[in-house]
């Protein structure tokens, strides 16, 4: 599988400047890899560093060991769409209540955070519900403890600090999927790492790639 980090700012008044990484790369290689390309646009002076992440085994102990000045923040929507899935448990046979009931849960996410909303789900009256529901709740709520504490999103909002990972999520599509997942399109493990690296340094911020091919000074 082909992992894609970005290392990028997000500033109030203008466009976002980003380096993609992309390849064939275990975590240990991207983090170095990521590590470098911070260093090279003064991410060692920055004020704040955020780390946006899903909810992916391991992604948030990577982050903590290779960017430990970093506060991670676990993407809004993937979070979301947790609460979505246990509303539609709640409400399996009425398909506009269980869109409202998410869409409560959701907004009480975004406005108190995750504490306040897994303390809304444990009061919840479990009798009488189905077992496939009791399961979904159960699952629910112990995604919600155990990232808890990167949830605290009227914080982050206050801060203007992004709570979405969309920018990566569109990298993986633009970056890599629009490249290797052509019609009948078959790579080979070193033909969709090197395509994978080119194209990343192809769509980051102007002048990697000409930097790039550039011949080396004497």
């Amino acid at each position: 599988m082909v992992s894609v980090g970005m290392i990028f700012n997000a500033p109030a008044d203008g466009p976002s400047q980003a380096r993609y990484l992309a390849g064939l790369y275990d975590l240990d290689e991207l983090g170095l890899q990521l590590r470098r390309q911070g260093a090279q646009v003064g991410m060692d002076t920055a004020q704040q560093w955020i780390a946006l992440t899903d909810g992916g085994a391991g992604l948030e102990e990577f982050m903590r060991r290779n960017f430990p000045r970093a506060e991670c923040i676990l993407d809004f929507f993937h979070a979301a769409g947790h609460l979505h899935e246990l509303a539609q448990a709640w409400h399996p046979q009425d398909e506009g209540r269980a869109r409202e009931l998410g869409r409560q849960w959701s907004h009480r996410l975004k406005e108190e955070g995750g504490r306040a909303v897994l303390t809304l789900l444990d009061g919840l009256e479990l009798r009488g519900r189905p077992p496939a529901a009791r399961e979904v709740h159960r699952q629910v709520t112990q995604y919600l403890r155990n990232h808890v504490h990167r949830m605290d999103y009227p914080r982050y909002r206050a801060n203007g600090w992004l709570i979405g990972s969309g920018h990566v999520e569109a990298a993986c599509k633009t970056v890599v999927g629009q490249r290797l997942k052509g019609a009948g399109m078959r790579w080979s493990e070193d033909g969709a790492h090197a395509v994978s690296s080119l194209r990343a340094l192809f769509k980051s911020e102007a002048g990697q790639w000409d930097a790039f091919w550039a011949p080396a000074a004497a």
